[in-house]
């Protein structure tokens, strides 16, 4: 019998799952936003995932549904989960990962280190908070946010005066979440593939540079890191895994402090960025893994293949014609790079497409990536 696996959102997420579908011989049925998606070769359905209806229709005749991104309300994940289908992640673990408010109460109560925070209702909350924390700042929106949006350094709390109007015009109450501003020497992140039945498998602790708030590079495993840090990000992935339900593959985002700790920045609960490496640089790439971890199938090697992997995004690709005009030059001059695009027009700032190199020396394979994914630039 065929396995079924759906996925709700149509980005590029969902169409880097379709080719390990094939290989496993999945069927990959994908619920897209709006016509010509990113992962319009597997869309199957066209539909708002905020409609419950919608997505039960589509949730009819799969064996599980997962997801390219974590914006499906909790009353539609509510409602898939009463009518029996198996959604992994589920609605209990996606909630901390929707809600930043939470995921920081959740992170406290199993004492996993991050910086400290505080729920702000008002300006005034937020003025003793940067009173108490040298005067700067990181606000962030709880809900929403992602590549940088949503979040602001701050000095003065009138500084989010227009986040409290908003908070106040919903007349729901809330709060905005401020964290103290970390002086961090690198940005980490640690991926954790987990199965319902509790098995998990964790790939190596990676670095990434992050240019404007969005992920620029990934070097796995991450550079002088030696074995306590590596077993530290690791069990941080896997105590966070494990302490919030999480099926199918999670990414932790981390800093390393100047003072060698290492604190929680964000959670993503499916594919990631961080993760992109792994395609061509893993035994098991995260796309694969996480179909085998929402399946409950057993998970794949995490092992990487050679000694380093880095993977540079293009963004916003070449100002005249398609990224495609520009393949021939970059396969010619670097013909150990992987190039990856995801069937999106060019934009200014716009995550279209990836390069990842693999090599015994750092310096030259990091080199290749970049020189190849500059050919996409203009």
């Amino acid at each position: 019998m065929t396995l079924r696996v759906g996925v709700v959102g149509g980005g590029q997420l969902a169409r880097m799952m379709i080719a390990p579908a094939v290989e496993l011989g999945i069927e990959l049925r994908v619920l897209a936003e709006q016509p010509g998606m990113a992962a319009s070769l597997a869309a199957t359905a066209v539909g708002d995932y905020r409609d419950a209806e919608t997505v039960l229709a589509f949730a009819r005749d799969v064996d599980v549904v997962t997801f390219d991104h974590e914006h499906v309300p909790q009353p539609v994940l509510h409602a898939l989960e009463e009518a029996g289908v198996a959604v992994r992640p589920g609605a209990d673990a996606l909630r901390f990962a929707q809600d930043k408010l939470l995921m920081r109460a959740r992170l406290e109560e199993l004492g996993m280190p991050q910086p400290d925070w505080a729920a702000v209702a008002d300006a005034t909350e937020l003025q003793d908070f940067l009173d108490a924390h040298g005067g700067r700042a990181v606000v962030k929106t709880p809900r929403g946010g992602y590549d940088g949006k949503g979040v602001r350094v701050v000095s003065a709390a009138t500084e989010a005066d227009d986040w409290f109007t908003v908070l106040a015009e919903d007349a729901r109450g809330g709060a905005l979440l401020v964290e103290e501003l970390v002086e961090f020497t690198r940005e980490l992140a640690q991926q954790v593939a987990r199965r319902p039945s509790g098995d998990m498998r964790s790939y190596p602790v990676v670095e990434t540079v992050q240019r404007e708030g969005v992920c620029a590079e990934v070097i796995a495993p991450a550079p002088h890191a030696a074995e306590r840090l590596a077993d530290v990000a690791r069990g941080i992935g896997e105590a966070i895994a494990e302490g919030l339900g999480v099926t199918g593959m999670l990414a932790v985002e981390l800093f390393e402090t100047s003072d060698e700790r290492v604190l929680v920045n964000e959670l993503a609960m499916r594919p990631h960025n961080s993760g992109h490496w792994s395609q061509d640089g893993a035994v098991t790439g995260q796309f694969e893994q996480h179909l085998r971890a929402v399946l409950d199938l057993p998970l794949g090697d995490t092992t990487p293949r050679e000694a380093w992997s880095v993977m540079v995004n293009i963004l916003g690709g070449p100002v005249a014609g398609g990224l495609s005009d520009r393949f021939a030059a970059a396969m010619a001059e670097h013909p150990a790079a992987k190039i990856h695009t995801y069937g999106k027009d060019p934009r200014p700032g716009r995550k279209v497409g990836h390069v990842t190199v693999a090599g015994d020396e750092l310096d030259e394979t990091a080199y290749e990536a970049r020189a190849a994914a500059v050919h996409f630039d203009d």
